[in-house]
């Protein structure tokens, strides 16, 4: 985030009108709520795990065990176990 003089951006009824509640100080002005993504999609985070989530599945169906997929995918049995379990719900 870079910081802009409100001079350069602003039309000068508005900058009066900021003036006279902050003026002097710094304003963070947030985005629009429509320019958030979700969690993961701008970096393919999601996209990832969706894929080793749906191969450990994949594993699990076949007859792999908690304990064999966990050491293959670095993951706790634990949490193996949830990914599972949220996915044959799903």
């Amino acid at each position: 985030m870079r910081y802009r003089n409100a001079r350069d951006v602003l039309p000068e009824e508005l900058l009066a009108e900021l003036q006279k509640y902050a003026e002097g100080e710094l304003i963070y002005i947030p985005g629009r709520q429509q320019q958030k993504a979700g969690w993961g999609t701008r970096n393919g985070s999601r996209e990832r795990y969706q894929i080793r989530n749906h191969e450990m599945m994949g594993r699990y169906l076949k007859g792999e065990t908690i304990e064999q997929i966990s050491r293959q995918f670095y993951l706790s049995k634990d949490s193996v176990k949830k990914i599972i379990k949220s996915n044959i719900q799903a």
